[in-house]
């Protein structure tokens, strides 16, 4: 019978659930157990264990690889660094502008300590990068729009959560319907990040 990939997860909001029914449809994989900063949490199978955050390093031989489901703000630049001394780890650092220097500091200590972590693997950067690289391969005379929404943002609705006296906040991402219609219509024009998108906070 084939060894299945022991996996672990650290951070349970959506993202984590998500990954624990992406698991759940993989019959190469097990889901070990999940990890989070509040203890016990109801995992969408019961019988999987779920233990604090703290306890994840009891693990090291027990798991092969961590999806660490953080946010990319404040969890991911603490926890991936961390967790990559013990683990093979996957995240979704999403902080384009960051990247750079994230990757330099989770390499070096991935290489360290005889890990592999890969970075960014969500959805943009990610799977929407992959549909670039496609289809900039077969336009290579085209150009590269990249429009939001409309809908909300969780990593904006972080940000914004964060603002000190702020105690509960969202943010939504519109898009701009005419720089829409002026790439609709050929114009290939340069557009900036406010030029494209609209952001509505509610706090």
């Amino acid at each position: 019978m084939q060894e299945k990939i022991r996996v672990g997860i650290i951070g349970y909001g959506n993202l984590g659930r998500g990954a624990e029914a992406a698991i759940k449809q993989q019959p190469d994989m097990e889901l070990v157990a999940v990890f989070s900063r509040r203890g016990k949490v109801d995992t969408l199978d019961p019988n999987v264990p779920s233990l604090h955050v703290d306890e994840a390093e009891n693990y090291r031989d027990k798991i092969d690889v961590m999806l660490l489901c953080g946010g990319s703000a404040t969890d991911l630049p603490e926890q991936t660094p961390h967790f990559a001394q013990m683990f093979n780890t996957v995240d979704s650092f999403d902080t384009h502008a960051k990247i750079p220097e994230y990757f330099a500091k989770v390499d070096e200590v991935a290489k360290k300590h005889g890990k592999l972590s890969i970075i960014s693997v969500g959805w943009d950067p990610g799977l929407f990068s992959i549909n670039r690289v496609m289809s900039e391969a077969v336009l290579p005379d085209g150009k590269t729009y990249t429009f939001w929404g409309k809908g909300l943002s969780q990593g904006h609705s972080d940000a914004v959560r964060r603002v000190e006296g702020v105690k509960n906040g969202v943010q939504y991402t519109i898009p701009s319907e005419a720089a829409m219609e002026r790439v609709r219509k050929g114009e290939n024009p340069e557009l900036s990040t406010s030029d494209k998108h609209k952001r509505e906070c509610y706090v």
